[in-house]
């Protein structure tokens, strides 16, 4: 996609819209953000230089809003080619508030609930952006209620998919109409969605099968997958939060959607989501579980990998900052399903007990655990395929381990400039499942985290961790250290070892930042592995040489 005569007009009407609202005392914002690779290997790609780099426009003022964003992309950073690869105007939109109702025109996020059965959203690192490209009408005119009705076409890199999209979403606040649950501190929400899908049948698998003729001689026959043009979703959802306690069931239901994803199998999708978590004062708890089946829901019904997702299942696992406890990340399994739970407890001792010390002891615990869905498949059953419903399900989890992720972690604060963070994590994770292959991992890991106050402008941060595991490549250590000079400056050194291949990860980087600007440049070698977010992955390949990273925001 590049800037053609369209887009120049698009801007020029954005930017008339820019000096009339400016009269109206619009606020412009906008931000800047450009990661650069220079790869020692420049052979291996089309040029020297590699590059994300994106430009956001936004104006706001009291009864508009006015954005849009510029992406280059002409040659992308390894793990975003192919597809990635052009520059252009990707995102526009308009939108208009008056009292209680707003309408946009353009490129729309949302969420329906926990994104079940609709979430649009952008993630840069991902390479996800999956806006719907058409208009959103929000009307909220009556106390405790909210209707969100929304439409387009799905983009899908730098094209839009055939496939239509079509959803609403109703929010019903049952304390706005109940007085007495607001003196009592408590809220009551229900929600209820519905989406559907409308893409032609075109592209269609077909299905050769042998068969016995009526002379009992067997023979070759063609089918061509009779596929539904339209797909319906539908999700209910209550929620309930009193003082502490917060309370949610929601539930998720699609119809019949043969895709690439479940190989062309003729079943219903269905989702049931339960999180129950409370807080007081030093301590809270969480408890989640999550049963999906055949919940893949894409607006191109032929895609694989990460792009054309109209909805959202989250991975209940803990979202790791830690080098080598983000090793190994879960990726959340859309077909067939799978049951997920999760629970989190956190406790800090009092400051002056004996544990707690003079500053306190912050405890934390957490805990994933992932398996697939149970199956009732008996000789015949197990051998259906492509064009049928499949194997059946049961209700409970199957014997099949996907991931497990226990850790516990301790915080504490030894002087008043110093602090250590330390955690252990045991870890289960199917490399099969998620990657394609190699069998089950399992590994033990140790983090150790200091941060000291030299003195009131220069902090240095420390890490150490250690994996070990005899699966995979075996071991692994990494150490990190980060020195910060008067808030602005910030220089690290890194390095993740195998010894078994006796391979090194060394990285070197100074980070500058000065008002609404920040400036990294490093140099190193990045390991190969996935990047993921809310239990989506991408693979990212291994990579050397100079980076450098802008960002500015006004």
């Amino acid at each position: 996609m590049r800037v053609g005569r369209r887009s120049f007009l698009i801007v020029g009407a954005l930017l008339g819209a820019i000096l009339s609202m400016q009269a109206w005392d619009g606020r412009l914002t906008g931000s800047v953000q450009s990661d650069v690779l220079m790869p020692s290997n420049p052979e291996a790609y089309d040029s020297r230089l590699l590059s994300n780099t994106y430009a956001d426009l936004t104006l706001r003022s009291q009864y508009f809003e006015a954005g849009t964003r510029l992406e280059y992309l002409q040659y992308p950073l390894p793990g975003f080619e192919k597809d990635f690869r052009g520059w252009g105007l990707p995102h526009l939109h308009l939108t208009g508030h008056l009292k209680s109702v707003e309408l946009t025109v353009g490129d729309v996020y949302d969420q329906f609930g926990s994104g079940l059965i609709f979430r649009t959203y952008e993630s840069r690192p991902l390479g996800i952006d999956n806006a719907l490209r058409g208009g959103r009408l929000v009307v909220s005119a009556l106390p405790g209620v909210t209707l969100k009705v929304l439409g387009g076409a799905q983009r899908r890199y730098w094209q839009h998919n055939k496939g239509a999209v079509i959803g609403g979403d109703i929010t019903l606040s049952i304390d706005q109409w109940i007085s007495s649950m607001g003196t009592h501190d408590s809220q009551l929400t229900l929600g209820f969605s519905g989406v559907n899908k409308h893409e032609p049948a075109d592209g269609v698998p077909t299905l050769l099968r042998t068969e016995t003729d009526a002379e009992g001689f067997p023979q070759l026959n063609l089918y061509t997958l009779h596929v539904p043009e339209d797909v319906q979703a539908a999700d209910v959802r209550v929620q309930f939060r009193h003082g502490g306690w917060n309370l949610l069931a929601e539930y998720a239901l699609k119809s019949h959607d043969p895709s690439a994803d479940n190989g062309y199998l003729y079943r219903h999708g269905n989702a049931l989501l339960l999180s129950s978590s409370w807080s007081k004062t030093g301590m809270s708890a969480l408890v989640q579980v999550k049963r999906s089946e055949d919940m893949a829901f894409r607006s191109r019904r032929n895609m694989v990998g990460l792009s054309s997702f109209i909805n959202h299942l989250p991975a209940f696992t803990m979202q790791h900052t830690y080098a080598l406890a983000a090793l190994y990340p879960y990726a959340t399994q859309y077909a067939p399903g799978e049951w997920a739970f999760q629970t989190e407890v956190a406790y800090t001792l009092p400051k002056g007990s004996l544990l707690g010390g003079r500053y306190g002891t912050a405890l934390a615990m957490h805990a994933s655990h992932i398996r697939s869905l149970k199956t009732m498949a008996d000789g015949k059953d197990a051998a259906l395929g492509m064009g049928t419903a499949g194997e059946p399900t049961d209700f409970w989890p199957g014997e099949r381990l996907f991931y497990q992720d226990v850790n516990v972690q301790l915080s504490k604060r030894i002087s008043r400039g110093s602090k250590i963070n330390l955690m252990y994590m045991n870890q289960f994770y199917d490399k099969t499942i998620v990657e394609g292959e190699g069998g089950m991992i399992h590994s033990h890991i140790f983090v150790a985290e200091g941060r000291f106050s030299l003195d009131r402008s220069i902090v240095l941060r420390c890490e150490g961790q250690y994996l070990h595991t005899q699966q995979d490549e075996g071991d692994w250590w990494y150490a990190l250290a980060e020195l910060s000079l008067r808030t602005a400056w910030m220089v690290s050194v890194s390095d993740m070892y195998n010894p078994q291949g006796a391979e090194h990860y060394a990285r070197a980087g100074i980070t500058w930042t000065g008002g609404s600007h920040r400036v990294m440049a490093a140099y190193g070698r990045t390991r190969a592995g996935y990047n993921c977010a809310g239990g989506v992955c991408r693979y990212v390949p291994e990579s050397k040489g100079w980076s450098l990273s802008y960002n500015y925001v006004f």
